[in-house]
């Protein structure tokens, strides 16, 4: 699992970058949808250090509390278009508008330098590369294929790039390890045994 540390103002905040795509890594950053609803952009910082994190943004970029509503707002139009595509509905047409918007911005831009690769941007630009990244994922037919974590409390959206495309959660670290050591568990009582 690929985590990304980012110290901010109240503390370390750990975004998890385990989706495969920069738009359903966004959209992970509400967790547990359906549960507890844990917020991790709470405040314009946290979003600035998620652009940074995920590598949307090549540098820190400023961010506002207008930024960060169309941020969220674009994340949720992600969430919303990414599970329409997985339960084969219609698109959402507020989504669609959303994340259009968004892509029809600008582009960070890429220059080689004799220090090697530099990519620039503002915020904008940043937001406008996520939506970007969910059509392409949403649009191409040789894409792995889109599926939300099977532990049952994980919302999180993820492509499957697996051998075989049997992977069934987000990411080990935190499902995956957990959804292990439940079956281990299970087996164990099922056999007889004192579970560890």
């Amino acid at each position: 699992m690929d985590d990304a540390r980012v110290t901010g103002q109240d503390g370390d905040v750990e975004f998890a970058m385990v989706s495969g795509n920069l738009a359903l890594d966004l959209a992970g950053t509400l967790r547990w949808r359906r549960t507890a609803r844990e917020e991790q952009l709470v405040d314009p910082d946290a979003l600035a250090s998620w652009l940074v994190a995920s590598g949307a943004a090549p540098a820190p970029v400023p961010v506002d509390a207008a930024t960060l509503a169309r941020g969220l707002a674009l994340r949720e139009a992600i969430y919303r278009l990414a599970c329409d595509h997985l339960e084969g509905r219609a698109f959402d047409p507020d989504g669609l508008a959303t994340v259009n918007a968004a892509a029809a911005g600008p582009a960070t831009t890429i220059a080689l330098t004799a220090d090697g690769l530099v990519r620039r941007g503002d915020v904008d630009a940043a937001l406008g590369d996520v939506a970007r990244s969910l059509i392409t994922v949403l649009t191409d037919p040789s894409a792995p294929p889109l599926k939300e974590c099977g532990r049952e409390a994980c919302t999180r959206l993820y492509l499957d790039r697996s051998r075989g495309a049997r992977r069934t959660w987000c990411g080990m670290e935190e499902c995956g390890n957990r959804v292990k050591a439940a079956a281990y568990r299970a087996r164990r009582r099922s056999a007889g045994g004192a579970p560890n």
